[in-house]
């Protein structure tokens, strides 16, 4: 079980925005989708579930959104049990992957549509919805219809949409996954630029990894249907708790091997293909206990190490790829084919050659002694 608290950002003994309390969800009352979620969200923070198809993640944004009820457990909004109230009086907004947005209606009739539901007067509706259209930069388009947009406004009209009554929390399920790449990195910004601006509580849903680490105050890494990880995204890359965590974000070489001596938070292990090197005993691993090594490509040196604490052992190049502004050299490790260094120093790099043996190393601080994971 994770017991996510209010960690980082000042939250302090604060009442959290949203509480999910030993929450369980089973679709045919066997296999539990969402196992146990104790989570806290801050008020104001920008918090992302992430993780793959399957792991639970949107179950549980759809359960906070009312559309999805839960098995076990309770959820809470501002300190109040919200499992029995239907979505439409949760005060909450929603942005979809596919827009959702009613074709037959023009932009401005989409964003008055939520105000008139909550019998909001007209004149504060038009205000309402004028300030909502400059505030994704639309100023101009209301009186278009969805099929007259591009998919990155009709993205935008959804947003202001979600936002037009003053919801204290936005709930965004995959919003931005219809976009090219361009459009999806430039409304990434636009997202996070408006939250800024408004201070409001964003819980986001997404398996992007790239789009966590560029959004988010905090990401849940979900997997099987519980929360591997909770922590700032530099913590989250940095320093993964977990295989499944290291694997999943970003780029990452990992050995396998067993922990033969431990001194203080550092371990040795001895590797599978052979040598032996040191690390971060991140798990507490004993004697004798299997472990996989975590270490990021930008944390590996070719040649010789720099100090003698540095783990040093040798490898094989397979491959080396121009990228601009680095090389990436693909090696044999100690049994692993795919050990992956990124090389910046272009004068080193041009010594390199396929299928010649070199030394790798890096310091013990930046390799991660993690629990074992299967290939």
């Amino acid at each position: 079980m994770v017991n996510a608290g209010l960690a980082g950002g000042g939250a302090g003994a604060q009442t959290p925005m949203v509480r999910f309390e030993g929450v369980q969800k089973s679709y045919d009352g066997e296999t539990l989708v969402v196992k146990d979620l104790n989570l806290d969200i801050a008020r104001g923070e920008f918090l992302t579930m992430l993780g793959p198809s399957g792991s639970g993640k949107t179950t549980s944004l759809m359960m906070l959104a009312g559309f999805e009820p839960a098995t076990h457990g309770e959820i809470f909004l501002n300190d109040q049990p919200i499992n029995d109230v239907p979505p439409h009086k949760r005060g909450i907004g929603m942005v979809f992957q596919n827009y959702a947005l009613f074709p037959h209606m023009t932009v401005a009739e989409n964003l008055a549509f939520p105000l008139q539901v909550r019998k909001t007067g007209k004149a504060e509706t038009e205000e309402k919805v004028k300030r909502a259209l400059e505030m994704v930069e639309l100023g101009g388009f209301g009186n278009r219809r969805p099929a007259q947009l591009s998919g990155g406004q009709q993205q935008r009209v959804a947003v202001a949409r979600a936002l037009v009554f003053d919801p204290s929390l936005v709930l965004m399920d995959e919003p931005l996954g219809a976009l090219d790449k361009q459009l999806r990195e430039q409304m990434q910004f636009e997202i996070k630029r408006i939250h800024g601006n408004l201070g409001v509580t964003v819980v986001y849903v997404t398996h992007d990894q790239t789009e966590a680490l560029t959004m988010s105050d905090r990401i849940a890494v979900f997997h099987d249907g519980a929360i591997q990880q909770l922590s700032t995204p530099e913590a989250i890359y940095e320093r993964p708790e977990k295989s499944f965590v290291a694997q999943f974000i970003g780029e990452n070489n990992r050995l396998g091997g067993t922990i033969s001596d431990v001194s203080g938070s550092l371990c040795t292990v001895s590797l599978d293909g052979g040598g032996s090197v040191r690390a971060e005993n991140v798990l507490g691993g004993a004697r004798g206990q299997r472990t996989t090594l975590s270490i990021r490509p930008e944390n590996v040196r070719l040649g010789e190490a720099e100090s003698d604490a540095d783990a040093a052992i040798s490898g094989t190049i397979g491959e080396i790829i121009y990228l601009g502004d680095h090389l990436r050299v693909r090696l044999e490790v100690a049994q692993a084919k795919e050990f992956v260094v990124k090389v910046s120093d272009r004068a080193k790099a041009g010594r390199l050659q396929v299928g010649e043996k070199t030394l790798i190393s890096w310091s013990p601080a930046d390799c991660r002694a993690l629990d074992e994971l299967s290939a």
